[in-house]
């Protein structure tokens, strides 16, 4: 199932902590993104995941072989807010730049968040 990216102090559960806190400044263009993520809670099977994409493979088909993020095929997130995600994952989404599926720009090194290790890619901005 797919990890809730959304922090607070409602009824569903309490604030994030340490470096998986919500950063709510804004870090630059834009306020939303169309993302894609490989998952995996090692650090060697992210690696590994990292080197087929370097080979050349599609990101959605890496995704669906590596990613352990069982609640999308493909690793498709769809539109997420700034606020909405945990803190190195929204800075990392942020911060790249926009690109499809055959030449995707990801992020190297993957950050790490609570849920595990993340290769994320952009593929729109707004």
């Amino acid at each position: 199932m797919w990890p809730k990216w959304k922090c607070g102090s409602g009824k569903g559960g309490g604030a994030a902590s340490g470096s998986d806190r919500v950063n709510k400044k804004a870090k630059g263009g834009g306020s939303a993104v169309k993302v894609r993520h490989i998952l995996c809670e090692k650090h060697g099977k992210i690696m590994e995941a990292m080197e087929k994409l370097k080979s050349i493979m599609r990101f959605k088909e890496v995704s669906t072989q590596h990613s352990e993020d069982k609640g999308r095929q493909g690793g498709d997130l769809g539109w997420m807010t700034r606020g909405f995600m945990v803190g190195q994952f929204q800075e990392a989404a942020f911060a790249l730049p926009v690109s499809g599926m055959d030449k995707p720009v990801f992020t190297d090194p993957p950050p790490k968040t609570k849920f595990g290790y993340h290769v994320i890619m952009v593929e729109g901005q707004k």
